[in-house]
């Protein structure tokens, strides 16, 4: 089967529901751990009267293409990082908290320590920029 380009648009002629609709529903099915009867009783409460079946149609028929879209509209991974400290206060004690962030805001990992000495382990730090690689791989 021959798949159509990430670029040209998902075509929903001969529905009888808006594309909006059935891209929700498509949506909440993959995005979330529902069940199509959960996918129903959600679009239900918003006025929208439709069987699990359908959903599952609509999943089957629109899913890998809707995914597929997702994933290349994502957004390119980052390769910087940088080690973020913050002394904070729990039951009138100092402690401090590293936090590995990405360029773009993730942490990917962090330590909280009480000793005022102390530096997050080396060894951490090396699997943190392992977990940066990993996530490059994509």
């Amino acid at each position: 089967m021959k798949q159509a380009p990430v670029d040209q648009p998902i075509s929903y002629a001969g529905y009888r529901f808006l594309p909006e609709v059935i891209s929700y529903a498509v949506w909440l099915y993959y995005r979330f751990p529902l069940s199509l009867r959960m996918v129903e009783e959600m679009l239900a409460a918003r006025n929208i009267e439709l069987t699990y079946e359908t959903v599952r149609r609509w999943a089957v028929k629109f899913g890998l293409q809707a995914a597929r879209r997702i994933r290349s509209n994502a957004s390119a991974c980052g390769d910087k990082w940088h080690l973020d400290e913050v002394v904070i206060t729990m039951n009138d004690r100092h402690h401090w908290l590293w936090r590995a962030v990405d360029q773009d805001g993730w942490c990917w990992k962090f330590w909280c320590k009480a000793d005022v000495t102390a530096t997050p382990p080396s060894d951490s730090c090396a699997s943190c920029s392992e977990n940066m690689a990993a996530r490059h791989a994509c």
